[in-house]
């Protein structure tokens, strides 16, 4: 019988696909990417009536800087909605949600006490990371795109469907808007790449989920700290966190691609070389739990 045994068939990938979709805190991460575009839509509607203008405002161009009038852009149509949902998102909430999904997969079956069965069933160690991680990674961006979704629809709904008014100059129509949304999201998706590898190192390192996800996110403050330095002048480019605003330069009637390329190269290079860590560690890891 041992004969029909192949490595490739064991833990498949749907089964674990569907398994950690059922899991309570996979509804709660979706949840919220519901819940923040209606939050600030309530927020809007039900709050104290601004005495500024409710379009883009044409103050300081500088993105994301905090200077700039975010409320009066996202109430600017659900295209700009959906950017200022993605700015609000790309920082605390989405991070934790990518280093949620995988530094909460080797840690957690840890932790129930499972992880010698899986791998007594037999499933071999790496294909066991490698199924853990691919599964990690298709619900972030399951929740990436939840956020993208459910802005558009609420943001539709509650401001309706104007052209996207660049912040930097510029509007652009439905079909030119869907395409630059679609790249911003693309390139968040990868940007926070690095969490995910943080979270997904951490995994194999400690058997506390909580651990494992709370470095990660950790590790992402501190580098954004890090980079509102401007004494460490062009230290900061090393830093992961430097160009996780790149995504800006979108905005621009004819994209800038130079630093969305460098930091789409260093999340993928980081998020290589973590996952490699991570394998090699576990390969050579005791499991006891």
């Amino acid at each position: 019988m041992m004969n029909n045994y192949k490595a490739n068939r064991t833990l498949p990938y749907r089964i674990e696909l569907i398994r950690q979709i059922k899991r309570r805190r996979t509804a709660v991460a979706y949840g919220l990417m519901v819940a923040l575009p209606l939050i600030v839509v309530a927020a809007v509607k039900l709050g104290p009536q601004s005495n500024s203008s409710s379009g883009s405002g044409s103050g300081d161009s500088n993105f994301g800087s905090g200077s700039l009038n975010l409320i009066g852009l996202a109430t600017n149509g659900t295209w700009n909605f959906t950017l200022v949902m993605l700015l609000f998102g790309s920082g605390f909430l989405l991070t934790t949600v990518f280093a949620l999904f995988s530094g909460d997969t080797v840690a957690s079956e840890a932790s129930w006490s499972t992880l010698r069965y899986l791998l007594a069933t037999p499933v071999p160690r790496r294909r066991l990371l490698m199924i853990k991680l691919a599964v990690g990674i298709t619900l972030s961006l399951t929740a990436l795109v939840i956020l993208v979704a459910a802005s558009l629809a609420i943001g539709a709904i509650a401001f309706g469907t104007a052209p996207l008014t660049s912040p930097l100059g510029g509007s652009f129509a439905s079909s030119e808007a869907l395409a630059r949304i679609a790249i911003i999201t693309g390139y968040i998706g990868t940007t926070l790449l690095f969490a995910s590898g943080v979270a997904f190192l951490m995994t194999v390192v400690t058997d506390v989920p909580l651990g494992a996800v709370g470095t990660a996110v950790m590790i992402v403050i501190v580098s954004q700290i890090l980079d509102a330095l401007e004494a460490l002048g062009d230290l900061r480019q090393w830093l992961p966190s430097h160009y996780a605003r790149a995504w800006t330069d979108v905005l621009s009637p004819t994209i800038d691609w130079t630093s969305m390329a460098r930091g789409a190269s260093f999340s993928i290079i980081a998020f290589t070389l973590l996952v490699g860590w991570a394998v090699l560690r576990f390969d050579k890891k005791d499991v006891l739990s």
